[in-house]
């Protein structure tokens, strides 16, 4: 197979390309027609963040399997484009993981030492032994806001040097967190309690400045080190932190904007140590993600699994029609799930009922498991999703029965802990129409699309009117809604709205403010622009 490398990748990759006995060309800074013109006869494809992967790329490419990008972020190609013309697209997500980490235990000591404050002013000529006075990690409380990949490599190695640690992250198990010594705590505990606090969540609407001035205030001093995602901290906000002493000081090595600008506040204050994106830039992780990358492109060859493929299917061609529409139905019912959910999500049953129960449902169950933990994982797919949840400590298990009381087929996700659970039920319509048609045991009729609002109220009469009122006067769109009481009347109730318009945390207050309504829960799916 030909294998064209259109960006600088670690000489291992290559050579582990040629070892497999594929062709391997190098094109360099190829762009436009040249690019298309090297990329006509490729089987391979691997990049960097430096090419362009587009449509009209894989218009001039018939033969072309898989895309590899040594290294995680695809911005740089065009996934869907890749689905239409049945190219599979990977990524090399894990190989950077001990570079991340080794780099944020680096920023915290040279935060806590003014390592690079002190270095300056050496080389200038100042000998300001006097000026500076460390903070020993030693007995120091770390607090991790995201316990994934690089949170638990960050754990592992301050445990060693005899910090305490607590962590924030509602999709990891106890148990796994106990194994790495580290204490699950609520959001706003793991701020108070951290001397150092480190961050390690992607970047998404939710963790957009999750961490601003109310937040740093908990803090009452510490430090704060980012080797995470830039825009997950507010930097205008640590900036005043660390100033006017409510911080002793930061480590950042992200920004919101990259390269940043002259005048990121960050970069004017004295306590605060920055580095330009290096996370990654070890020649050990470079060589990782070079080779994991040629692994996986073996692998597309061999017609084996891609593990860190984005978008390519596992399932025999002759039944993927059949299930298809159940894949998206699975992932959406989990996305429900786990935003309905208040408390830690420990295990996740994903149930079959039906005609379903008949098919390889191991891409369905996968997708499930996708949508369950796609608002706080990165790069999580179908492919990765279960080893995602292994990782975590998360018990999943699924189940079949071919009866299935009123409708064909019917698939439930059920997320929950030792004390709590709450189950999504789904089905299709006239073939491929999805629908909700049970959330934690009403029975609704919701289109899983775009916007809604579920909310919880006491089963009387005006509140509807009420929820339309305030939603109709803060020019929200109702598309449709049902209504469903599990018992007795005037006890309690569910309603689901489909809206085609979003709901601002002030509406969602004032709905709340009734006291007939209990919750209310503003939900983005499948079709939401963001």
């Amino acid at each position: 197979m030909k294998v064209l490398v259109t960006d600088p990748i670690d000489d291992a990759g290559l050579e582990r390309l040629r070892e497999s006995g594929h062709e391997v060309e190098t094109a360099y800074d190829v762009t436009g027609e040249a690019l298309l013109d090297a990329v006509a006869d490729a089987n391979a494809l691997v990049v960097r963040s430096g090419t362009e992967v587009d449509e009209a790329l894989f218009e001039a490419a018939p033969d072309l399997v898989i895309v590899g990008r040594a290294g995680i972020g695809v911005d740089n190609i065009d996934i869907d484009a890749a689905t239409d013309h049945g190219v599979i697209v990977a990524n090399a997500p894990e190989g950077n993981v001990r570079a991340a980490a080794e780099h944020t235990v680096a920023m915290a000591f040279a935060a806590a030492r003014s390592i690079p404050q002190a270095h300056a002013r050496l080389k200038d000529g100042e000998w300001a032994k006097g000026d500076y006075l460390g903070t020993e990690l030693n007995a120091k409380t770390l607090g991790i806001v995201g316990l994934g990949r690089v949170g638990q490599e960050v754990a592992k190695r301050l445990d060693g040097i005899g910090m305490d640690l607590v962590a924030y992250d509602p999709y990891i198990s106890e148990e796994r967190a106990d194994r790495l010594g580290a204490e699950l705590v609520e959001f706003e505990a793991c701020l108070e309690r951290a001397d150092f606090l480190t961050v390690h969540t992607p970047l998404t609407p939710e963790t957009a400045d999750l961490i601003s001035t109310d937040e740093l205030e908990l803090m009452g001093g510490g430090y704060v080190v980012n080797c995470a995602r830039g825009g997950v901290v507010d930097e205008d906000a640590l900036a005043a932190a660390v100033e006017d002493g409510t911080l002793d000081g930061a480590a950042i090595d992200v920004f919101a904007d990259e390269p940043v600008s002259a005048d990121n506040p960050l970069l004017s204050v004295e306590d605060v140590v920055v580095t330009p994106h290096l996370g990654a830039s070890t020649e050990a992780a470079q060589e990782n993600v070079a080779t994991s990358i040629a692994d996986q492109i073996d692998a597309a060859f061999n017609d084996e699994p891609v593990m860190n493929a984005l978008n390519a299917p596992s399932v025999d061609e002759a039944a993927f029609p059949r299930i298809r529409p159940y894949i998206d139905l699975a992932e959406t019912a989990g996305k429900v799930a786990a935003q309905l959910f208040d408390s830690r999500i420990s295990s996740v049953e994903v149930s079959y009922e039906g005609e379903i129960a008949e098919e390889d449902i191991e891409l369905v169950t996968a997708s499930a498991l996708k949508g369950v933990f796609e608002p706080l994982e990165w790069q999580v797919n179908a492919v990765n999703a279960p080893s995602i949840a292994e990782e975590r400590g998360i018990d999943v298990t699924e189940s079949k029965t071919l009866q299935a009381a009123d409708f064909q087929s019917l698939v439930t996700v059920t997320v929950g802990n030792d004390e709590d659970s709450l189950a999504v039920c789904g089905t299709l319509f006239a073939g491929d129409d999805p629908r909700i048609v049970r959330i934690d045991g009403y029975r609704v009729d919701a289109i899983p699309h775009g916007q809604m609002l579920v909310a919880r109220n006491y089963d009387k009469p005006g509140v509807i009117g009420f929820i339309g009122g305030v939603l109709g006067d803060n020019n929200v769109n109702i598309a449709g809604m049902f209504n469903a009481r599990r018992h007795e009347e005037g006890g309690e109730a569910i309603t689901v709205y489909n809206l085609d318009d979003p709901v601002s945390e002030e509406v969602q207050e004032k709905l709340l403010a009734d006291e007939r309504i209990t919750d209310v829960k503003y939900l983005t799916l499948n079709g939401t622009d963001e």
